[in-house]
């Protein structure tokens, strides 16, 4: 176990018992954030020479897995605002040293999508636009974000490319009342606007260099852990919070059928198949668990002998990892459906890891029709094209 997974195992019952209040306020409490950032959760990724770890992706992931079997929506923002240090690793080191120089402890925001425009202008780009799902906004003082490159008359540039902006929570508008949703409650996904920002050129990264590898590379980062892909590490952290979440499931499914009699009077621990469906639950969610770290394991691997990782090994990565977040889902509701009329109680944590587990089903790393598409077909010999290539 790592040290940062130790320092989480000694306040678990602490996060634990900020879940009910973090889902009733719709983002994460101060206490939940602030035992997150004691604990270095969110400096896993990041460079050394600012106070971070630099750790082993598998160790991100079991931390991350760890964080979520406490609770969903703490699992979720580790996933998602720890990886964001990775990226910034490569970025110009002058908005390093502006995120980072005073307070290493300093968390960025997201998404990524390109829900903005950045219109060129001398020594940078305007962005407007308004994005959606930025998990743990609250307490992050900058933030990522994804944006189309204007073409300075109110369209997109043709070609079109994208980038990722990076800017100071000066720039942009959390828009309250915008996250009331079934699940994952606690992340406090709201929306972002920003209203005619000027970014400096050296706050931006070319987004289809970030996802090919190329801006690694131009940035001069020699360590393994900031060449592996972008389409590895991203849905990393997401998909461990869901497997996560689901192992917080079981181990609720299990603590309370220990003592649990049916009302036929049977002993659930005497009933053939309620433990039948428990223990296949149980290795469904383990195997889920297996697969995605050995992608990761083995993508590391390879970047540290100093190999590319192919076109087809990333798409068949991310068909690996989408399979492993729907399998655990799955499970869970195999053991849901036999966990009696008392798993349905909001006074049970059993409903809100049910309902966390399918609200992460729903991001959009677990869509599975392009990536099994895109993978099938390149080892059939073929070229995926266009949408097709996304995310991998």
């Amino acid at each position: 176990m790592g040290q940062v997974l130790d320092r989480i195992d000694g306040v678990a019952e602490e996060i634990r018992g900020q879940a009910v209040r973090s889902e009733a306020d719709c983002r994460l409490t101060d206490t939940a954030a602030a035992l997150l950032r004691d604990s270095g959760a969110i400096r896993l990724l990041q460079p050394k020479l600012y106070g971070g770890y630099e750790v082993h992706p598998h160790e991100f992931a079991e931390t991350v897995m760890g964080v979520a079997a406490l609770d969903g929506a703490s699992g979720w923002v580790t996933g998602i605002v720890g990886v964001h240090p990775w990226e910034l690793a490569f970025a110009d080191p002058q908005v390093q040293e502006e995120i980072w120089g005073e307070d290493n402890d300093t968390w960025m925001a997201s998404p990524y999508a390109p829900m903005g425009v950045a219109t060129p202008v001398d020594g940078g780009y305007v962005l407007t636009g308004r994005w959606s799902f930025s998990s743990g906004t609250d307490h992050c003082q900058w933030a990522f974000l994804g944006a189309m490159v204007g073409d300075g008359e109110g369209g997109i540039a043709v070609p079109p490319s994208s980038l990722h902006v990076i800017l100071p929570r000066t720039d942009y508008q959390i828009v309250e009342d915008t996250w009331d949703v079934i699940g994952l409650r606690g992340t406090g996904s709201k929306d972002l606007i920003v209203d005619g920002a000027f970014v400096p050129g050296y706050r931006t990264l070319n987004a289809a260099k970030v996802m090919d590898g190329r801006a690694q590379k131009e940035a001069g980062r020699p360590e393994p852990l900031f060449n592996m892909p972008y389409s590895c590490m991203f849905p990393l952290g997401i998909t461990a919070a869901v497997i996560g979440i689901t192992e917080g499931a079981l181990a609720c499914h299990i603590a309370v059928q220990k003592d649990r009699v049916a009302i036929t009077g049977q002993k659930i621990k005497e009933d053939p198949y309620v433990l039948s469906a428990i223990g296949e639950s149980a290795a469904e969610i383990n195997a889920s668990r297996v697969s995605l770290i050995e992608t990761a394991d083995r993508f590391y691997d390879k970047v540290d002998a100093g190999k590319e990782i192919t076109f087809e090994e990333r798409a068949i990565g991310r068909r690996t990892q989408i399979a492993a977040a729907w399998r655990a889902v799955r499970a869970v509701d195999e053991i849901f459906a036999r966990a009696g009329g008392g798993a349905l109680h909001y006074k049970t944590p059993m409903q809100r890891f049910w309902r966390d587990a399918h609200a992460g089903l729903a991001h959009a790393v677990h869509v599975p029709g392009p990536t099994n598409h895109a993978s099938a077909l390149t080892q059939l010999g073929g070229e995926p094209q266009g949408m097709m290539r996304a995310m991998i």
